[in-house]
């Protein structure tokens, strides 16, 4: 991925990681109904064609259009303090944690545009979250590797963390359980000092 968006500038190309299916089928049909031409660069991991949560209803894609951004509509900006950005399949991964563990103060952003990167709409979801305190840029890729520097460079003003695998000069860990334990310390370190709701309660039923 890194070597596409440094290629990228003057909107020269366009480049996506789209993780639903309507949003998928939006981006080409775009593409088709756009006067010019331009490259489209698609990345979209195998993993996600048979993801339970990967799913679009019908009217998703026979109404709408492509969104560069998908905003939390699960987070209540009065409460959130964390703000996560991310693009791909990790953002499924950060949101099984959430709701697993019941974490309310923590929105979940996800970038399906990298280029060209929709500034604007960002902002506004940065302003959305006033109470924020904490903007977290989280990928799955190594330090040196997948979007982070290129978001690093378009938005200097903001004091973003990065999560991320270690700095490598392989993209895979040549190790299944290796990368299953990094992958599982990103998640974690996410969510690090987020506020946990109460777990909902069970009634015991009465014996008979």
């Amino acid at each position: 991925m890194e070597r596409f968006l440094q290629s990228c500038a003057d909107e020269n190309m366009v480049v996506v990681n789209c993780t639903t299916p309507a949003n998928f089928f939006h981006v080409l049909r775009r593409q088709l109904k756009w006067d010019f031409r331009k490259p489209l660069v698609v990345f979209t991991p195998k993993s996600l064609l048979r993801h339970p949560k990967c799913v679009s209803r019908l009217e998703e894609l026979t109404t709408g259009s492509f969104q560069e951004l998908i905003d939390d509509e699960n987070a209540d900006a009065k409460e959130v303090r964390t703000v996560i950005f991310t693009q791909g399949k990790v953002h499924y991964d950060l949101a099984e944690h959430r709701e697993k563990n019941h974490i309310t103060d923590t929105a979940l952003v996800r970038l399906e545009q990298l280029h060209p990167l929709p500034v604007d709409r960002m902002r506004a979801v940065i302003k959305k979250y006033a109470k924020a305190e904490r903007y977290i840029w989280v990928q799955e890729e190594p330090l040196n590797m997948g979007a982070w520097q290129y978001m690093a460079m378009h938005f200097t003003d903001i004091k973003w963390e990065v999560i991320a695998r270690p700095a490598s000069g392989a993209p895979a860990t040549g190790s299944s359980k290796r990368s299953a334990n990094q992958q599982i310390a990103i998640i974690e370190k996410a969510f690090a000092g987020a506020t946990n709701a109460a777990a909902p309660k069970t009634t015991k039923k009465a014996k008979a």
